[in-house]
């Protein structure tokens, strides 16, 4: 990156990422005054100038044990309206991990459309444009924002993760609910090149969610003795991966893997990933170890390395070059 011009920042939770992401680009984070008051306020303080510079922060919207989702966006928030005050030319938000992304549309009255008010937030600090990681529904990203929005895949990682670990087997992608059947699928055309002549199939998931309660357990697709790849976006509690993974056992797969680029690991995931239903669990670090779950499935969990990737994008940024092959 350029000498004096470019600033990458990271908030406390997010510093091992960012520490990550300069040590790929050659240098070091910018500094950071990180101040918390005893009655749970804090501040947060660029330590460098960024007058007429071009300043990128980078942070995951995602809990950790003592910071609720509320309070990394506030902390996000806080820093961006920092920077623009202190001068700064182009600011850009790195959110691997978006929080809030799941209530992006209305299926009831007066639902909230929460992704719409995210990207209000973080326009009205003064973001120039923002970057994501495989959010939840890409089309809500994309219309959310009045700003430049750049949606990332980490697909290609977890493309290469499977071909090796296949070994020969085949396999066949499986969306765990009906709403991530495009997403499954750009998986399956992927692992398809990757993979050659042996085709790979498609299935998915009958889900229904309403008021917190999940049902419906049909499944659509042959799966029979071959790898399940479920495939989503993230995994919270885990219970929609192990209700996949039951269904495709049931159908006769040979085993189970669970692909998802965030995993939060919140709530009952310790008992839901250690079922053993589930062979493989593999998420990238976009939040890693924040919420690893205790006991046997840790053994099972495989992180991929999200920093090239990011990297290579505040690179090309910097430079005003093409992110095109790095989308979705």
């Amino acid at each position: 990156m350029a000498g004096g011009r470019v600033h990458l920042f990271s908030p406390r939770a997010s510093e091992a990422l960012g520490s990550a992401i300069a040590e790929q680009l050659g240098t070091v984070l910018s500094p950071l005054e990180q101040r918390d008051f005893e009655d749970g306020e804090y501040k947060l303080r660029p330590l460098t100038s960024v007058r007429g510079g071009d300043a990128y922060v980078l942070h995951s919207l995602a809990s950790t044990s003592d910071l609720s989702p509320d309070d990394q966006l506030c902390r996000l928030l806080f820093l961006v309206g920092a920077l623009r005050d202190a001068g700064v030319d182009r600011l850009t938000v790195l959110a691997p991990y978006l929080c809030y992304g799941r209530k992006d549309r209305r299926t009831k009255p007066r639902d909230p459309v929460t992704t719409r008010y995210l990207a209000q937030l973080l326009e009205a600090m003064g973001a120039d444009r923002v970057v994501s990681v495989d959010v939840h529904n890409r089309a809500a990203f994309d219309n959310a924002f009045r700003i430049p929005a750049l949606h990332l895949t980490a697909r290609p990682l977890f493309v290469d993760w499977v071909k090796e670990a296949l070994e020969g087997r085949r396999c066949v992608v499986v969306s765990p609910d009906i709403g991530g059947v495009k997403r499954a699928g750009r998986y399956r055309d992927a692992l398809q090149d990757a993979l050659g002549d042996d085709p790979v199939p498609l299935a998915f998931m009958e889900k229904y969610r309403s008021s917190g309660v999940v049902s419906g357990d049909r499944l659509a697709g042959d799966v029979e003795q071959r790898v399940a790849i479920l495939v989503d976006d993230l995994i919270s509690s885990g219970s929609t991966m192990r209700r996949a993974a039951e269904a495709c056992l049931a159908k006769g797969a040979e085993r189970v893997w669970a692909l998802a680029t965030h995993g939060l690991f919140a709530g009952k995931a310790s008992r839901e990933l250690g079922d053993p239903s589930i062979e493989r669990i593999v998420v990238t670090d976009s939040v890693a170890g924040w919420r690893l779950p205790a006991g046997a499935v840790r053994d099972k969990v495989t992180w991929l390395d999200l920093a090239p990737l990011l990297a290579d994008a505040i690179e090309r940024l910097v430079r005003d070059a093409s992110l095109l092959d790095l989308m979705d």
